[in-house]
């Protein structure tokens, strides 16, 4: 018993040891650097409440979906449309490996994301975002954030 407790926390660790997390404010900062805010109607605040929603700030998130696909980085991209990660069918219309989506400079999933947001459907893309907080006022996101 012991045994299988000690293996279950040692696997629990390795988890939280792998996550890569961002902070709001940080993922703030970089988003601004790359004049998101405002690009194609969304605001900073609505990027951070995606990639809250979407990943809890963890850059490194990987999520298998029902259908085979994989979700991936802190906006949860989807392997089937967006990226090649060689294990699912993918249209790959970002043009580029889905690992590049976990990279810590956010410069891969930062591009993919503002392709996603160009095209049909915009933020509606993430079905989280559609479900949970279209339409409401998100200003609160860069409460704190001393960006200026």
């Amino acid at each position: 018993m012991t045994r299988v407790l000690l293996l279950s926390l040692v696997s629990c660790l390795l988890a939280i040891h792998q996550a890569t997390l961002i902070t709001r404010c940080d993922l703030a900062k970089v988003l601004l650097q790359e004049d998101l805010d405002g690009f194609e109607g969304c605001s900073v605040s609505d990027r951070l409440c995606l990639a809250f929603v979407e990943s809890n700030f963890n850059i490194s998130k990987v999520y298998e979906n029902t259908g085979g696909s994989f979700d991936y980085g802190v906006f949860q991209i989807n392997s089937h449309d967006w990226c090649n990660d060689h294990r699912s069918h993918s249209e790959n219309l970002c043009c580029r490996e889905c690992q590049e989506l976990m990279s810590p400079n956010l410069l891969s999933t930062i591009n993919c994301a503002k392709k996603i947001v160009s095209g049909a459907g915009g933020m509606y893309n993430w079905v989280n975002w559609k479900v949970h907080y279209s339409g409401w006022p998100l200003s609160y996101w860069m409460t704190g954030c001393h960006l200026e």
